[in-house]
């Protein structure tokens, strides 16, 4: 969004920080556009929402161009506030909340003297499984931390045919939302290996190998129930990735307003995930591809483990998280 708003160095700067100076800008926005018109769509099963705003200070004007281009494209809702005022710092609270359905009901605890603007993004997503699992054979467990301590977590049980792969150092099985549009795939360290060094390793070209080997089977698993609630701070990662000037007084914003000097405040990434037994029981799921094998071993998530969720057809990743300790909110 802001992208749109920036130019010179600063829009250069941040076009190819976000990998997108292999297109022009009007192509990367139809690309944006479709995501966020069509990803809540495409499962009536799932919950989903993305919500955008941008908030600014009322003593400087935003072109109407810029504020037509972000609701039209990116569906966002731009507001120009009192800064000064305490109660905003509750409105852009409250939005929060509202797209969150509750889950996050506060980003800013309150508004600095030198805070011009925020562009906030709120990512809620609620899923069904497509096969559910069973309440009553979920039970207390250990769960191996990083520091070696152990930890009681609730532990889910499910046995059905699902999509899964060994891979060198990880072991990986795919849980189908809904009607199969999203799925969240777990990834779990084998041996020594950490969730940490797997991250760290890890590269798109794994993630489309994993995917291409993947076959179905009947596996046993266990996965920790969690909520998780998880909220950062961009500045540092973005400025890191090549856009630091977008955070400072060199910062060119002239096509939100070609006469005021703006400079970008935060970028503040805020999101929800729950898992637990709820879920759907599709009569679509047939087991008519499954492979018998010999018999294995269960895969139980009992030590820190990455999560992917995922939307098939756009192949895009809405979330890739760790989940160090499952009885930990954030």
């Amino acid at each position: 969004m802001l992208l749109n708003g920036a130019d010179g160095q600063t829009a250069q700067a941040m076009q190819k920080t976000l990998k997108l100076d292999t297109q022009t800008l009007a192509e990367a926005n139809q690309t944006y556009q479709n995501l966020l018109q069509n990803l809540p769509k495409a499962d009536p099963k799932v919950t989903l929402t993305l919500a955008n705003s941008i908030w600014y200070r009322n003593t400087f004007s935003v072109t109407q161009s810029f504020q037509d281009l972000l609701k039209q494209t990116f569906g966002a809702t731009v507001s120009a506030e009192n800064f000064n005022d305490a109660a905003t710092a509750g409105k852009i609270n409250a939005w929060a909340s509202e797209k969150t359905n509750g889950r996050i009901p506060k980003v800013i605890d309150q508004i600095q003297p030198d805070n011009i603007l925020f562009a906030l993004n709120a990512l809620y997503f609620k899923g069904n499984w497509q096969t559910q699992f069973n309440a009553g054979q979920t039970y207390d467990a250990p769960f191996t931390l990083a520091s070696g301590q152990e930890t009681t977590v609730r532990m889910m049980r499910q046995k059905s045919p699902m999509r899964r792969a060994f891979r060198e150092g990880y072991a990986a099985f795919e849980l189908p939302y809904g009607n199969d549009q999203f799925a969240m795939t777990v990834l779990l360290p084998n041996g020594t290996r950490s969730a940490d060094s797997l991250l760290q390793a890890y590269t798109a070209t794994e993630w489309t190998t994993l995917q291409q080997s993947m076959i179905k089977a009947s596996v046993d698993i266990g996965l920790p129930k969690f909520t998780m609630s998880y909220e950062t701070r961009l500045n540092s990662v973005l400025s890191a990735m090549g856009m630091a000037d977008a955070f400072t007084n060199q910062a060119n914003f002239s096509k939100m307003n070609p006469s005021e000097r703006l400079t970008l405040s935060f970028v503040k990434q805020n999101t929800f995930v729950a898992v637990d037994e709820q879920g759907t029981e599709a009569a679509a799921v047939t087991t008519g591809g499954v492979s018998t094998t010999s018999v294995q071993l269960p895969t139980l998530c009992d030590k820190p483990f990455v999560f992917i969720i995922h939307e098939r057809t756009t192949k895009t990743i809405l979330f890739v998280g760790k989940i160090a300790n499952p009885t930990q909110l954030n």
